[in-house]
């Protein structure tokens, strides 16, 4: 079973939606998890009640959205991995600083307790700027692995990255072998 988690990063939803139909395919039994944000805000991207449809139907079981949902996906029910896809970077900061205020980041910390895999797709503005000092904390944190990433738009958002979502598979493959997919930076 493998957990897949989505944060607020609304642009990015339909190539994370792409990426949750892919881990599906391969692995089967996805347990589908939210922020607060994600499970609660429409968006220019969509309505919030039209991608929750989507992503419950698809993966054939109710969302965790809430704190008290995601805590037991420690190890009472234990996941192979846990995939974050998009993570922005508040969540980014919260899991490399052990905050645990949201559902996606209550069920990081409950998932890594097990010493199983944390996948992170990034999607944040802030990346190579106020966030590069949790991507380093994170990048030597026993269990987690991030998708390669890239600048997104160098010249209008240069702190900017965003994962190379058509990635996700291969990375998360790699992670279930204890490996860092690389080139980590396209």
């Amino acid at each position: 079973m493998i957990g897949f988690a989505l944060c607020g990063s609304f642009c990015s939803f339909e190539r994370s939606y792409k990426a949750l139909e892919s881990l599906r395919d391969k692995y089967g039994d996805i347990v589908p998890i939210m922020s607060h944000n994600a499970y609660y805000t429409d968006t220019r991207f969509g309505k919030a009640s039209e991608w929750n449809q989507r992503i419950a139907t698809l993966c054939d079981r109710p969302i965790i959205h809430s704190i008290g949902e995601a805590e037991p996906l420690g190890p009472k029910a234990a996941l192979e991995a846990l995939v974050i896809c998009p993570c922005t970077g508040n969540t980014l900061a919260k899991i490399a600083n052990g905050i645990t205020d949201t559902p996606v980041c209550m069920a990081a910390k409950a998932h890594l307790r097990c010493d199983r895999p944390l996948l992170i797709a990034l999607a944040s503005n802030d990346a190579m700027a106020a966030n590069l000092s949790n991507i380093s904390k994170l990048l030597v944190r026993k269990n987690v692995y991030f998708v390669p990433m890239r600048q997104d738009d160098p010249v209008n958002k240069p702190h900017s990255l965003v994962a190379d979502f058509e990635q996700v598979s291969d990375a998360l493959a790699a992670a279930l072998e204890g490996k860092q997919i690389r080139k980590m930076f396209l």
